[in-house]
C-alpha cells in the first residue's frame, strides 16, 4: 500500500524558515515526480513546486520562487520542500504528491498518482 506522509509544518514568524518532509512508503521515490502543493482556507489547492523523477528539472511557481526549494532523497525515499523568508501568504496546508513519470505537469489535475493528507503551516507573528 502507497503511502505518504507529510510533516515539518507549524507555526512560524515572517521571515523565519521551515523544512517540510514528504516521507514515500510503498513505492520507490525514485520512479516518480513530486510535487508540492498548498491550499489556503477558501481557497483552491495550487502549485508550488515540482521536481522530475531526475531531479534536472524542477519547476518552482514565482510566487515562491527564490524562497523556497523542492528536493529529494531518493535512497530514504523521501522529499523535502525547504522553506525560507516566509510570508503570511504563505500559510496553508502543504501536500506532496507523487506521478509516476519522468516529468510531471506541475499544476493540479488527475495525473497524479497519490496525495499526502497534508501539513498545516502557519506564518503569523
Amino acid at each position: 500500500q502507497v503511502q505518504l506522509v507529510e510533516s515539518g509544518g507549524g507555526l512560524v514568524q515572517p521571515g523565519g524558515s521551515l523544512r517540510l518532509s514528504c516521507a514515500a512508503s510503498g513505492i520507490s521515490l525514485g520512479a516518480y515526480a513530486i510535487g508540492w502543493f498548498r491550499q489556503a482556507p477558501g481557497k483552491e489547492r495550487e502549485r508550488v513546486s515540482c521536481s522530475g523523477s531526475t531531479e534536472k528539472s524542477t519547476f518552482t511557481d514565482d510566487s515562491v520562487k527564490g524562497r523556497f526549494t523542492i528536493s529529494r532523497d531518493n535512497a530514504k525515499n523521501v522529499a523535502y520542500l525547504q522553506m525560507t523568508n516566509v510570508k503570511p501568504e504563505d500559510s496553508g496546508v502543504y501536500f506532496c504528491a507523487l506521478e509516476r513519470t519522468v516529468q510531471a505537469q506541475c499544476v493540479m489535475g488527475p495525473h497524479w498518482d497519490y496525495w499526502g493528507q497534508g501539513t498545516q503551516v502557519t506564518v503569523s507573528s
